[in-house]
C-alpha cells in the first residue's frame, strides 16, 4: 500500500484528473452518436480500448527518467520524418488522402505522432546551448525543422493537420526570447495573404505596414526586405488559391457562406448548428440527439463531437467541457512558468499549443467560425492515432511536473 500511494503523489492530478474526464466524457458521447447504427458501434469499441491503451501510455511516460525523453528528441523526430515518407509509397487511403500505415490490423496516422515529435525536437533544438535565437542560422534550422514535416503532411494531402504545425512555432520562438521585429516578420504575412483578396484592403493594410516600418528601430535594408515580403505575398497568394484541391477550396467559401450551397458543402455547418442550438440550456438528453441519432449531421462521432455533445447536454454540458478545457490550458501555462529546464518549458508550451490549437478550430468550426478542416476535438472525438498522441504529449508534461524541481 505504502507503494502505491507513493507512486500516486507522483502523479500530476491536476493534469491527469482533467485528461480523465475529457477522455470519459469523449467515450459517454461517442457511444451515443453511435447507439443507433449497428454498423458504427464498433467505433465507441475501438475508442474504449485505446482509451485504456492511452492511459498506460499517460502513466508510463510520467514515470519514465526525464533525461530520456530529452536525449531521444531528435531520433522521435527522425523516426516520425521517415513515418511520412513511408506513407507518400505505403499509405492507406481514407477520405480521399494517404494519411494511414497499416500494421496488421492495425491503422496508425503518423502525422499526429509528428507533432509531437517535431515539438521535442524544436525545443531541444532551441534549449542547447542557449542558442541565439535572434541568429539567421539558428532561425533557419528552427524553420526547417517545422517545415519538413508540414510539407509531407501537405503531400498527401492533409491540409487542416499541416497548419498546426505553423501555429506551433510562434509561441514556442517567442518563449524562446525571440525579438518582436522577427514575429512582426512571420505573422503579418498571413493577414496580408487574406487581405490580397480584396484590392482596397491590400492596398490599406500595406499602407499600415509601412507607417509600422518607418517608426521602427530598424536598419533600411530590412524594412525593404519586410515591405517587399508582403509585396511578393500578396502577388502570390492568387497562385496560392489555384493550387489548393477542390475540396480545400469548398471548404473555405462554404466558411464564408455556408447558406449558399445548403444541400451540399455548407450541409455540414448547418446541421451542426442546429444541434447545438437545439441543446438550448440542459439539452435533449443522453441518446436523445435527434440530428445525430437521425444521422442528419456527419462525421458526428468525429469532427463534429462538440455538435452531438451540445445538442444532448445543452449550454451546461458545453460551459463544463470548455472550464475542464480551460483550467487544463491554463495549469498547462503555469507548468511551463514554473519548470527550471528551458528544454520543458518549450515543451511544455508547444503541446499546449497544439491542443488549444485543435481545441479552438474544431468548436470553430462545428458554430461556423472556421472552416471545417478536419480537425479533431483533444480527447473527445473518435480517432486512436489521435487520442494515443495526446496521451502521449499529456504524459509528457506530467513527466515534466514530477521534475520540475530538480531539472
Amino acid at each position: 500500500m505504502a507503494q502505491i500511494y507513493d507512486h500516486l503523489k507522483k502523479i500530476d492530478w491536476f493534469i491527469f484528473l482533467p485528461v480523465l474526464l475529457l477522455i470519459g466524457i469523449g467515450l459517454i458521447t461517442i457511444f451515443s452518436a453511435t447507439y443507433y447504427s449497428a454498423a458504427d458501434q464498433r467505433y465507441f469499441t475501438k475508442q474504449l480500448v485505446y482509451a485504456f491503451v492511452g492511459v498506460f501510455l499517460m502513466l508510463a511516460i510520467n514515470f519514465m527518467p526525464y533525461k530520456l525523453i530529452q536525449k531521444s528528441s531528435y531520433f522521435f523526430y527522425l523516426l516520425a520524418l521517415l513515418s511520412l515518407v513511408m506513407v507518400l509509397f505505403l499509405g492507406v487511403k481514407g477520405y480521399g488522402a494517404e494519411r494511414w500505415l497499416k500494421i496488421g490490423p492495425i491503422r496508425l496516422q503518423p502525422s499526429e505522432f509528428a507533432k509531437i515529435a517535431t515539438v521535442l525536437a524544436v525545443a531541444r533544438y532551441l534549449s542547447l546551448n542557449g542558442r541565439k535565437v535572434n541568429q539567421l542560422k539558428h532561425l533557419f534550422v528552427v524553420f526547417l525543422l517545422v517545415l519538413l514535416p508540414f510539407a509531407l503532411i501537405v503531400k498527401q494531402p492533409d491540409l487542416g493537420t499541416s497548419l498546426v504545425f505553423l501555429a506551433l512555432i510562434i509561441p514556442m520562438l517567442y518563449l524562446a526570447g525571440v525579438s518582436w521585429f522577427v514575429l512582426f516578420v512571420l505573422i503579418p504575412p498571413l493577414i496580408t495573404m487574406l487581405a490580397s483578396f480584396n484590392i482596397y484592403a491590400y492596398v490599406i493594410w500595406l499602407f499600415v505596414i509601412f507607417l509600422i516600418l518607418i517608426f521602427t528601430n530598424q536598419k533600411l535594408y530590412l524594412k525593404i526586405f519586410v515591405f517587399l515580403q508582403h509585396l511578393a505575398v500578396g502577388s502570390i497568394t492568387p497562385l496560392l488559391w489555384n493550387s489548393l484541391k477542390a475540396y480545400q477550396k469548398k471548404r473555405i467559401l462554404t466558411f464564408i457562406q455556408p447558406e449558399n450551397d445548403p444541400q451540399g458543402a455548407g450541409y455540414q455547418i448547418i446541421q451542426s448548428k442546429v444541434a447545438i442550438g437545439s441543446g438550448g440550456i440542459w439539452g435533449k438528453g443522453f441518446l436523445q440527439g435527434s440530428q445525430s441519432q437521425l444521422n442528419f449531421l456527419p462525421a458526428h462521432h468525429t469532427d463534429f463531437i462538440f455538435s452531438v455533445l451540445g445538442e444532448e447536454w445543452g449550454f451546461f454540458g458545453i460551459t463544463i467541457v470548455l472550464f475542464i478545457f480551460l483550467f487544463l490550458f491554463l495549469y498547462l501555462l503555469w507548468l511551463a512558468h514554473s519548470v527550471k529546464s528551458d528544454y520543458s518549458r518549450l515543451t511544455i508550451v508547444g503541446i499546449t499549443t497544439i491542443l488549444a490549437f485543435h481545441t479552438m478550430i474544431n468548436i470553430g468550426m462545428t458554430i461556423g467560425f472556421a472552416p471545417v478542416t478536419g480537425l479533431p476535438l483533444p480527447f473527445l472525438s473518435y480517432g486512436g492515432s489521435f487520442l494515443l498522441t495526446v496521451c502521449v504529449a499529456m504524459g509528457i508534461t506530467l513527466n515534466f511536473s514530477r521534475n520540475k524541481f530538480s531539472i
